[in-house]
């Protein structure tokens, strides 16, 4: 059985960092894709960084410049480094694994939450 268990989530202060992490639990074939999704209370779920296997990233506007993802595709990991974290970066992560045509899994999510 396959799983996404993620860490690294907690509370901080506005300004601080976190560094969340996704591991793939189970034999898979590697993913294509691994991201992170994000959502805040009464929100949808939104896009926060995607990383192909090959390197190639995409990173929402609203985190470009302080959040950066990457991920290392021997254990396939995803990482997600905060950096310069802000009250509105409050929500849970969601780790997604994608691999087109064969899967896409979802980790149960991990809270983040930025207040002082």
């Amino acid at each position: 059985q396959v799983q996404l268990v993620e860490s690294g989530g907690g509370l901080v202060q506005p300004g601080g960092s976190l560094r969340l992490s996704c591991a793939v639990s189970g034999s898979i074939l590697s993913p294509n894709v691994m991201g992170w999704y994000r959502q805040a209370p009464g929100d949808e779920r939104e896009l926060v960084a995607l990383i192909t296997g090959g390197g190639r990233r995409t990173i929402a506007t609203s985190v470009k410049g302080r959040f950066t993802i990457s991920r290392n595709n021997a254990n396939n990991t995803a990482y997600l480094q905060m950096n310069s974290l802000k009250p509105e970066d409050t929500a849970v992560y969601y780790c997604n694994a994608n691999r087109q045509d064969v899967y896409d899994y979802w980790g149960q999510g991990t809270q983040v939450t930025v207040s002082s």
